[in-house]
């Protein structure tokens, strides 16, 4: 299940406003010319019942003629009308739609690493493509529609009680039907379709972590599990689309029977009605022109509101990631701070961490970081170095006790402000579709060529790319290996000049001589920035100033190379071990 929040019905009602609030003199434009368009629109049958009780009555054909231009005159301004509307409508709607992705990209780069992570690929790319796509779509097309429908049947209405009270009544037998029928249906739509969007994105989850692994599961023999994975995610989606099939399958049921009442009522009984001179044939055939009119209208309405549930869920699940109550919810650890770091002096104080649904990996961890200092992390693999390194980079919070800068909870500063504090490299890295150049002024916007060719230079990186920084990198042109993606990423560090960096097996993947001498350039490039180093490979202990030993998530040591090799101990015995294999 995604960890990430869905806004309530009352937090998307309030982002739609704020939406056409954003845009209002557009929204109350399209308003208007879809009110024109509506009561333009009850001239043709009201002007064609008066033609025929002129006919009745012996009018001359002047009569009739004025009154058959004025008709065509209001159906062609009613057009016109209608068009803008929509043209205005079309508008509005794009720009609304643009300004929702725009906020669900920041909102999205703007989650805590650990969030983003937990979420799921799946989760997060349907509600930044399938979800958004669907807000945009009812902005664009849906919510004008609908504005125009409700317009059409609220005037054709009161236009038929005008014209003969008795035979609007059986209107409003078709009206109560729809009434009642919408009233059971949105009251078990939105469920419905939260759960239809939330086994889309297990779905997409399940698939896209298949094919990423795919050399994995073929290597492993995991084919069989994964189909069965597979297998039961679309199964869950089908179950979840069979409920939502169901619910509109019952509601339109109701809407036909609705249409049908009231048209097998108004004909026997417009006849009894001029039979008896209560209304006039006009009136009579009026009113039943304007029910006809209505059915269109009303069945807009049905099938926009069906759609409306859909994106509004879809908006529901867009707008749980914007900022406040409907935002993701703060993990242990106090509250953001409020003001910034007296310094960059990073203390680790009792520190217990457990992933969720696990035991604890960190027990009681105490650490001092002096500013400047180049700081190994070492200890057989599961001792708990990567965790240490996700805490010292703010990626994640403690279960109990404190990791802060210069005093501050360091997972509590603001994305923005923690990434100038302190980045944290791992082996994986991603190279962005576009040049060499855009991939390096991520990291550093302002940077000219020849910043970036330095940057470039202090990780080893070999300038043997056909275009240098204008080479487009991508699956469709130049692909970098992982050494060389490393590389990358290391030289985007260098330009974006933490205070304190650390780096979990970041030069793993490249061969020993290459990745001594990438940390030490960084270590000359990074002069007077805390370096944080988490390696098998213990030559980087053997250069730097102190080496913190972790074993079974405890520290058990902490010093400099010669010092703790003089001592003898766990440090000594992983040095030996990694001398001699």
């Amino acid at each position: 299940m995604s960890t990430l929040p869905i806004a309530t019905t009352r937090q998307v009602r309030r982002a739609a406003v704020a939406l056409v609030r954003a845009d209002g003199r557009a929204f109350a434009t399209v308003l208007a010319l879809n009110v024109a368009a509506a009561l333009l629109g009850l001239a043709g049958p009201w002007l064609l019942g008066r033609i025929i009780d002129r006919v009745a009555t012996g009018a001359t054909t002047g009569d009739v003629d004025r009154l058959g231009l004025l008709l065509l005159c209001c159906a062609a301004v009613q057009i016109l009308a209608a068009r803008q509307a929509r043209y205005l409508a079309h508008r509005f709607g794009e720009r609304s739609a643009a300004k929702v992705r725009e906020q669900l990209l920041d909102r999205v780069l703007a989650l805590p690493a650990a969030t983003a992570e937990r979420a799921g690929t799946g989760d997060l790319t349907a509600r930044g493509t399938a979800d958004s796509t669907a807000v945009g779509e009812t902005l664009r097309d849906a919510a004008p529609e609908l504005l125009v429908s409700g317009a059409q049947v609220l005037f054709i209405l009161g236009a038929i009680l005008t014209v003969s009270p008795l035979l609007g009544a059986c209107g409003l037998l078709t009206v109560l039907g729809i009434a009642l029928g919408s009233r059971w249906y949105l009251r078990r739509s939105r469920p419905a379709y939260l759960a239809d969007r939330a086994a889309t994105a297990g779905l997409a989850e399940v698939l896209s972590a298949t094919a990423n692994g795919a050399r994995t599961v073929d290597a492993l023999g995991l084919g069989g599990q994964r189909l069965a994975a597979g297998r039961e995610a679309v199964a869950t989606t089908h179950r979840a689309r069979l409920r939502t099939l169901y619910l509109r399958l019952r509601y339109f049921a109701v809407i036909n029977v609705s249409y049908t009442l009231s048209g097998v009522l108004v004909l026997p009984l417009g006849a009894v009605l001029v039979a008896h001179h209560t209304v006039t044939l006009g009136a009579a055939v009026a009113t039943s022109l304007y029910l006809q009119r209505v059915v269109d209208p009303l069945d807009s309405i049905v099938v926009l509101l069906e759609s409306l549930q859909s994106s509004t869920a879809a908006y529901a699940r867009v707008e749980g990631l914007a900022p406040g109550p409907a935002s993701v919810p703060a993990q242990a650890g106090g509250p953001a701070p409020a003001h910034e770091p007296a310094d960059d002096r990073i203390r680790v104080a009792g520190v217990r961490y457990a992933y969720p649904d696990g035991p604890d990996v960190l027990h009681g961890l105490d650490l001092d970081l002096r500013p400047g200092e180049r700081l190994a992390v070492v200890g057989p693999s599961g001792s708990g170095k990567t965790t240490l390194g996700r805490l010292l980079a703010g990626v994640e919070r403690p279960r109990t006790g404190s990791v802060t800068v210069g005093g501050v909870p360091l997972a509590g500063l603001p994305p923005e402000r923690l990434r100038r504090q302190v980045v944290l490299v791992t082996q994986e890295h991603h190279v962005f579709l576009g040049t060499l150049r855009d991939n390096l002024r991520i990291a550093a916007p302002g940077a000219d060529d020849a910043a970036l060719t330095a940057a470039l230079d202090a990780v080893g990186w070999q300038h043997d790319l056909p275009d240098g920084l204008d080479t487009e990198l991508g699956p469709a042109a130049t692909r970098l290996d992982g050494a060389r993606a490393q590389q990358l990423a290391l030289a985007r560090v260098i330009l974006a000049d933490p205070h304190t960096l650390v780096l979990d097996e970041a030069t793993a993947l490249l061969d020993p001589a290459t990745a001594r001498h990438t940390e030490r350039a960084l270590a000359a490039a990074l002069t007077g920035r805390t370096v944080i180093a988490i390696a098998h490979r213990l030559h980087t202990a053997h250069d730097a100033d102190r080496v913190a030993v972790l074993a079974h998530g405890r520290l058990t040591a902490l010093g400099p190379h010669r010092e703790l090799l003089a001592a003898g101990g766990p440090y000594a015995d992983l040095w030996h071990t990694w001398r001699t294999a």
